[in-house]
Formats: structure tokens, C-alpha cells, sequence
């Protein structure tokens, strides 16, 4: 992996499509309790709005009644026209500066999900559904603001599924590997991937569900992409289709997924992809890791808990400042990097004011503590409780060590820490702190918090406590 991969921390994903106009899924469940139900129709009940032309295929899902009753008849395919109308109103430069603002270090735009609909006037040829995609270059539009901001610029493509060469209803893991087209959709969806690297250079691509050929012209692309992007880095969602996967074509097959995959979920908390035989770097989902991960690693989330724009989400459904702050320096204690979802609306290609305010809250936050956050490594420890019993966070850089206190009080005691001769404790801002130290640990006298968030010490010189 890359050095600026590793010292980024925080990326900007944007899910963008034509379900983003009916803007539907249900909300008060998560995907994580859906993969552990067991169900064979769970995800009729998908929360992602990205899912709804899907859930469109359970008749009675709430995606089905609800469009029944508010479009009629209407195909889920006449959104991109509504879509494309809604351009006009579209300023990729205002979306890149609210992006850089937060501190982000690289985006990451869908160019094509799982409905097919393409974001970039593709040369490539689709022979189900000719012309399904936008009339304007949407990716290079948004790249080339993206770049003048000084970030890096990625994209993902659904190489696992694309409806315009086979629809099926995906009520499962199972289903969903069932849905993986074969025929002439991999060399379809490899024609596009290449077309992707040549015309944007993309650092990241980020592919999902899996990949629809063989091993052995997965590899040719990916050193294709390595070759083009030297400093690029993709993840792990590329696992090459092989017989095991055509089980899934089955009743039986997919039943005896359903269950492996419920049990793995279970295990793993959530949704964790299984490792390929390449990757760069892991992407668990809506959740993350409970201790320091050796192998890079990102958390991928929405806001709320979809990924596309979702009308019917309430204040409730969002991260509340708390989290969201919190969450981010939990990821990057861990090792990992934050990819946290945009979801724009498509009648106006407008950024929802909920999610704005939670964009405005980063730049409020990573900005002023950057130091403590972008470039860092985990400590030794990344840190439980202070002795007052508030969370506490690390992370480290050459011979400073960063704590992030939560609900600070005036003191807190790091019992993780043993000072040395030449230790220094200061705030973000340069200031000495007090402190003292006993068989507790480190007490220091914490600098006010703004708006209540986490509070950084900066530590110069400390050791870990039974550190040899």
C-alpha cells in the first residue's frame, strides 16, 4: 500500500444513480441484521437506497408498495432521464470544495452500480440496453474538481452485477452471487474497467461483490491498472469467479450460502468481504475492528444507513455529531481509514443539508487536529479508558503520541502511559498542559472541548507502560 493511502484517513464515497430520484428504502433496520437473518427475501428489506430497483422485484416489498402508490407503472429505468434533467442544476466545483473542506485526502464516485446506468458516456457497447448511461462526463467533471483541491480522485465499479444482463432477484447472499452475469458480460465489464484507467487514472478502484471471469484474466487487468496508476490502490472486493460461485445457480447451492454467510456475519459483527487471493487493503462495512489491524483497512458507511440519498431518513436514522467524530478517531487509532458516503439528490444534484452539516462538523474537527490525525500510526495501545472511565483513543508519530479524550472532564488519567525525562504535554494549539504522574498513570489537565467534541493531547517523549 502506498504511503498516501496509509496517511489519509479520511475519503469521500458518493453514490449517485437513478434510484437517487424515487430516493425510497425503508429505515429502523441495518444491512449487518439483515446478512445475519437468514432470510431468503431479506434484502427485499434493504435499507440502500442504491438497492431499489432490486427490491422493486419482491412485489411485496416496501419498495414495491411504495412504488406502486407514488409511480404507478412507472420503470425503474425512466429515473435516468429525470436524472439527467436534474444536472442542470450540478456544480462539481462547489461539491469538491465542501469535500476538501473536511480534510479528505481522496474521493471515491460510483461509475456504474449494480443497475448498470454508467456515469460517463462509455464507448463500450451495451448489448441488452444500448445508450444506458449520461450524456455528460460526469466522472471526469467531478475529477477534475476533485484534483484541483488537492485530493486524490478513485472510482468503483459494480463488476460483480449489472442488471441489463441479468435480472435476478437478489433476496440473498446467495442471490446475490446467482446474480453474477456470465456470457458476454466479463469481457463487458473488463472492456469498461480498462476504458476507466485510461481516461481517469483513478488511485483507487474500488470494485464490488466480485469479479465476473476467471483468475487468470483478472490478472492482466489489475497489472493493467498497476501499471498504468503506479501509486494506485485497489481493494478487496475482487474475488475471481470460479466453479464454487456457480453453486449459487441452485436453490440448494444458495440455501447452503445463505447459511454460511449468516454465520460468518454473525461472527464477524457484520459485513466483512472474504478475502481474495489479491487485495490491497480490507472494507468492512458499517462496522469496524475491535483492536489494531496489521493489513490496511477502511470502514465503509453512509451518514444514515443507506448510501444512496434516502427521502424518508429522520434526524434519527443520521450519525449523531458524537459518533461521527468519535467514530472516525476509533477507525484511525485502529489503522484504517474512514471512506464515509455523500449521497447527493438527483432532481437537483444538490447535497442533502443533513449531510452537509455532518461534512461541516469534520471540517470543524480533523482540520484544527490534523496533526493528531492524518499521516499518524497506531500506538502501541489504541486505547480503552481513562482512569475517570472516559474513551480514550491513540495514535502516534515519530516521538509524539496523540490521546483523544471523550466527554473530557477537567483531568484525565492515562493509564497507559509512563513519562521519561523529557516528556512534554501540550494541547493542539502549543500550550503546555499540567501535568503529573503516579502509579495510576499520566494525569493531565485537558484544554476546553468546542462543541463537546474529543479533546487531543499531544504527548512528546512518553513511553508505553510495560512497553520493554
Amino acid at each position: 500500500m502506498p504511503t498516501w493511502w496509509r496517511d489519509a484517513k479520511l475519503g469521500i464515497f458518493v453514490h449517485w444513480t437513478p434510484a437517487s430520484i424515487p430516493a425510497y428504502a425503508p429505515t429502523g433496520s441495518d444491512y449487518g441484521e439483515l446478512l445475519t437473518s437468514g432470510r431468503a427475501d431479506a434484502f427485499a428489506y434493504s435499507p440502500y437506497v442504491e438497492w431499489y430497483e432490486n427490491s422493486l422485484r419482491f412485489p411485496d416489498s416496501p419498495v414495491a408498495r411504495h412504488h406502486r402508490a407514488v409511480w404507478g407503472n412507472r420503470s425503474y429505468r425512466s429515473f435516468a432521464a429525470d436524472f439527467e434533467a436534474g444536472l442542470d442544476q450540478w456544480d462539481p466545483e462547489e461539491w469538491a470544495a465542501c469535500f476538501a473542506a473536511t480534510g479528505a485526502r481522496y474521493v471515491v464516485l460510483v461509475s456504474k452500480h449494480a443497475d448498470g446506468w454508467c456515469l460517463w458516456p462509455s464507448t463500450v457497447p451495451n448489448p441488452h440496453l444500448p445508450g444506458w448511461h449520461s450524456t455528460r462526463d460526469l466522472i471526469g467533471e467531478l475529477a477534475d474538481a476533485v484534483r484541483s483541491h488537492g485530493m486524490r480522485f478513485g472510482l468503483y465499479y459494480s463488476g460483480g452485477l449489472d442488471s441489463t444482463f441479468r435480472e435476478f432477484p437478489m433476496g440473498s447472499m446467495g442471490g446475490v452471487l446467482a446474480a453474477i452475469p456470465r456470457g458476454d458480460y466479463p469481457a463487458y465489464a473488463e472492456a469498461q474497467v480498462r476504458e476507466l484507467i485510461e481516461r481517469y487514472r483513478p488511485s483507487v478502484l474500488w470494485n464490488d461483490i466480485a469479479w465476473p471471469a476467471p483468475a487468470k484474466d483478472l490478472w492482466p487487468l489489475i497489472e493493467h491498472y498497476y501499471r498504468v496508476v503506479p501509486e494506485g490502490v485497489i481493494n478487496d472486493r475482487w474475488m475471481p469467479w470460479s466453479p464454487l460461485l456457480a453453486m449459487a445457480r441452485n436453490g440448494k447451492g444458495r440455501r447452503l450460502i445463505d447459511g454460511l454467510s449468516a454465520r460468518q456475519s454473525r461472527s464477524d459483527g457484520g459485513l466483512v468481504p472474504p478475502k481474495p487471493p489479491l487485495f490491497g487493503y480490507r472494507t468492512p462495512e458499517y462496522m469496524t475492528f475491535d483492536d489494531i489491524q496489521r493489513t490496511p483497512w477502511e470502514c465503509v458507511r453512509g451518514m444514515d444507513q443507506s448510501f444512496g440519498y434516502n427521502a424518508q431518513s429522520t434526524e434519527e436514522d443520521f450519525l449523531a455529531r458524537d459518533e461521527l467524530l468519535w467514530s472516525t478517531t476509533d477507525i484511525v487509532s485502529k489503522g484504517g481509514n474512514l471512506l464515509l458516503n455523500v449521497g447527493p439528490r438527483a432532481v437537483d444534484a444538490q447535497i442533502p443539508p443533513e449531510q452537509l452539516e455532518r461534512l461541516g462538523w469534520l471540517a470543524g474537527y480533523l482540520p484544527p487536529n490534523g496533526q493528531a490525525v492524518f499521516g499518524t500510526r497506531p500506538w502501541s495501545n489504541p486505547g480503552t479508558t481513562t482512569v475517570q472511565g472516559d474513551p480514550l483513543r491513540y495514535t502516534a508519530w515519530d516521538d509524539k503520541v496523540f490521546a483523544f479524550v471523550r466527554s473530557a472532564g477537567p483531568v484525565a488519567t492515562l493509564a497507559e502511559v509512563v513519562p521519561t525525562t523529557s516528556t512534554t504535554v501540550r494541547g493542539v494549539d502549543g500550550r503546555a498542559l499540567g501535568w503529573s504522574h503516579d502509579s495510576a498513570g499520566l494525569e493531565v489537565t485537558l484544554p476546553a472541548s468546542a462543541n463537546g467534541d474529543p479533546v487531543v493531547v499531544i504527548l512528546g517523549h512518553v513511553d508505553a507502560r510495560g512497553a520493554s
